[in-house]
């Protein structure tokens, strides 16, 4: 096979850069590329590609397939291929030619996306004529080869957690009244839970509340603002695990502003306890970990003795009876010493934790909660 693409030439150094387009049914031909796995038992070898994921090429071939039903399939990250030959440039035409003296090359980034181009090819084969992006690297021996692939997939930044839960947000609002393009299925699946929405609306009204005592204490997306003590990102995946889960009364509820406001009163609740104005890990994330996980069978305990009283005072007095009835190795939970910064909380791993809420839930239900009015 030999083709003929047009081209832009790009030197980095040393290194001589072709990008272009290529179709599929050019990139999936048998022997265009190959791909050298690592294998850790032999020292010798050059090979340095991950096992193929098949799971992780199939959602990008479901994703293509649907994309190509409404013309909307989007792709735009370049393949990186290389090869240890030289490629000229046609400059009088600004083209490339790609022959059998030049393949197979070698896939430095990229090997899922083709496996996936290649899958949803055999289901629809118009996707034979898609398009897609590729930077081809030459004159590179297997081990320059080598070290490319480490630099790109070790420098390489995702995104911004709370950046990405804030899109997810925007477009879980929109979903409803404006056109979406066609989305990876696992993208689709979490904006039509709505749970990242639901957690960020929950944390901009913790961090915002003038009475709050998480008022400007949440560092929201990428900006970074003195005084904050855990992340927006940290804090949704927090209430996602913890607290927006199936076994939450609250939920039952209904109205989101409520569990907002009673959310807002658990928290003053503790705070009222446990802060005594010193560096707390109150505060941080293995703070907010226990008392998300807490928040379940606390607020089972309080609806079952009265559905309708989460006034603050109501809250702290139940918290306390619990606190007062630890024993053993927690026995100090209740205490603001318990949580200063290099005490005890802020040691502890995510088992930990959860043997701490674990016998807190034990020492709730040891007493039989008071009854009071609705005060939200």
């Amino acid at each position: 096979m030999s083709i003929t693409v047009p081209a832009a030439k790009s030197m980095q150094g040393n290194l001589v850069l072709y990008s272009t387009s290529i179709k599929v049914k050019n990139l999936v031909e048998p022997g265009f590329y190959s791909i050298e796995k690592l294998d850790p038992d032999n020292k010798t070898e050059t090979g340095y590609q991950r096992v193929l994921n098949t799971a992780r090429a199939r959602k990008l071939a479901d994703y293509i397939l649907k994309g190509q039903e409404n013309k909307d399939a989007f792709l735009p990250t370049s393949i990186l291929l290389a090869t240890d030959k030289d490629i000229h440039l046609n400059e009088s035409e600004n083209t490339i030619t790609i022959s059998k003296e030049t393949e197979p090359f070698s896939v430095v980034d990229g090997q899922h996306r083709l496996e996936g181009l290649r899958m949803a090819a055999e289901k629809n084969h118009d996707i034979l004529d898609f398009q897609v992006p590729v930077n081809i690297a030459t004159k590179l021996d297997k081990i320059s080869q080598m070290c490319h692939f480490l630099i790109v997939n070790t420098t390489q930044k995702s995104v911004d957690k709370g950046v990405e839960q804030r899109i997810y947000a925007r477009l879980t609002e929109m979903v409803v009244t404006e056109h979406i393009p066609s989305l990876p299925k696992w993208i689709q699946t979490i904006i039509n839970r709505g749970e990242i929405d639901k957690a960020l609306k929950i944390v901009d009204y913790l961090n915002t509340e003038e009475n709050s005592p998480w008022n400007g204490k949440i560092q929201i997306a990428d900006h970074i603002k003195k005084g904050t003590t855990i992340k927006q990102g940290s804090f949704v995946t927090l209430l996602k695990r913890n607290f927006l889960v199936a076994n939450n009364p609250l939920l039952a509820l209904g109205d989101s502003e409520i569990e907002k406001k009673i959310f807002l009163n658990y928290w003053k609740a503790i705070c009222d306890l446990l802060d005594d104005n010193s560096d707390t890990v109150l505060y941080k994330y293995n703070g907010v970990d226990l008392f998300c996980k807490f928040s379940i069978p606390f607020f089972h305990k309080l609806m079952a003795a009265d559905p309708n009283a989460f006034q603050v005072d109501r809250m702290k007095g139940e918290l306390e009876r619990c606190f007062e009835s630890m024993e053993g190795d927690y026995a100090g939970v209740g205490y603001p010493e318990w949580w200063h910064k290099g005490g005890i909380a802020g040691g502890m791993n995510a088992s930990a934790l959860t043997k701490v809420v674990q016998a807190m839930a034990h020492a709730l239900n040891r007493r039989n909660m008071t009854s009071g009015e609705i005060t939200i």
